[in-house]
């Protein structure tokens, strides 16, 4: 169930951080993940299209039609609002690990004080450096 305010961020362990909505927006992904108007989806060949329940929804290209007359792929238009993230309020991270997002999450609160004026210093392990710095970067923070 989706709460107002707050967003539910998801480490590849499954450890789940339920943080304030404002610091998770510090991630340009996030922000993007969690405010998306809509999406397009993929729909493969392989996939009958009543199983994925995209019945009703406009085709907006087809492509890959060939002499056996397989369709490779489908692009349907979504309702807006309608990506998981957007509509759950909880982002899953398959890639980073539990005390990386944790230390994402505790960037985000002390990003948040920094841009209002409260300098402190923010420490990072150096064990942790390089697994961080590849996990920032896909975040945009």
């Amino acid at each position: 169930m989706k709460k107002e305010g707050i967003v539910k961020l998801i480490s590849a362990e499954g450890f789940e951080f339920v943080i304030d909505k404002k610091a998770a927006m510090v991630s340009q992904t996030i922000r993007n993940m969690l405010t998306s108007p809509g999406s397009l989806l993929r729909a493969s060949r392989f996939k009958p299209l009543e199983k994925l329940g995209l019945l009703g929804f406009p085709i907006l290209g087809v492509w890959g039609i060939g002499p056996d007359s397989g369709v490779s792929g489908l692009v349907f238009s979504l309702p807006a609002g309608s990506f998981a993230e957007t509509e759950l309020g909880e982002v899953t991270f398959p890639e980073i690990s539990t005390t990386i997002l944790e230390k994402i999450c505790q960037y985000f609160y002390w990003s948040m004080q920094y841009a209002s004026g409260k300098e402190t210093e923010f420490h990072i392990e150096p064990e942790l450096t390089l697994e961080l710095m590849m996990a920032a970067n896909y975040l945009h923070t």
